[in-house]
């Protein structure tokens, strides 16, 4: 594992991460998705260095009332579910709030589909390589919770990669992905935002220009070639 360096901006971290993935992903039917917002110019970026199908697989954190960037857990496209150990029960959390919460995400899920995507069909995952690539890993809610949605969709192997995340996060991960590819491991992880030197807000329309750039990009460098 590199040493533990701050990232110009998500791009930046994205071209130092397709470095790293290179000797990981070997199937030219490989295929990136990103974990939107913020994992989508990083995704992109290792993409289009790698040459490989680019697209998102939409998940969502489940925050704590009150506190919504505690993550009590995550949900994911298809109805995957993930909560963390406690829950329902952790700080007084009722059956009830969690279903809520849910509920809500799995909506905003919903929208994100039909904004980013709008009538292209998702990308088929059997058989393939999926490299599942966010900005930073926290607390791994929503990553384990992409695992399990690429798991269910049949990828042949699911590798997890992000620029950074704690210790302790990416052994709990490594059981369930074939690989894990992090740049930066710092035993003192506070908050993803404290490893970049710009970490603004990924917009939605940022989201969706670089996947139209993607795709725009791969039909016509393999017009017969299906993601």
């Amino acid at each position: 594992m590199a040493q533990i360096r701050r990232f110009k901006n998500r791009a930046q971290a994205g071209k130092l991460l397709a470095k790293a993935l290179g000797t990981v992903v070997h199937q030219p039917d490989a295929i990136v998705l990103a974990l939107p917002r913020g994992g989508v110019p990083v995704g992109f970026a290792v993409a289009m260095t790698l040459d490989l199908a680019f697209d998102i697989l939409l998940v969502r954190k489940l925050g704590l009332p009150g506190q919504p960037e505690y993550a009590i857990g995550a949900v994911g496209s298809g109805g995957v579910r993930v909560l963390q150990p406690g829950v329902p029960g952790l700080m007084g959390l009722t059956q009830e709030q969690v279903d809520a919460i849910t509920a809500r995400e799995l909506q905003e899920i919903e929208r994100r589909a039909r904004l980013y995507r709008g009538g292209r069909a998702e990308p088929v995952l059997a058989g393939k390589d999926v490299v599942l690539v966010d900005d930073g890993i926290a607390t791994g809610s929503t990553m384990l919770a992409a695992v399990q949605v690429a798991r269910r969709r049949q990828a042949r192997r699911v590798i997890v990669a992000a620029p950074v995340a704690p210790p302790d996060t990416l052994a709990a991960l490594a059981p369930l992905a074939d690989e894990v590819v992090c740049l930066a491991a710092p035993p003192f992880f506070r908050a993803v935002s404290q490893w970049y030197e710009a970490f603004d807000q990924t917009s939605d329309e940022e989201v969706q220009d670089l996947l139209a750039m993607a795709w725009r990009s791969r039909d016509l460098a393999h017009p017969l070639r299906s993601t």
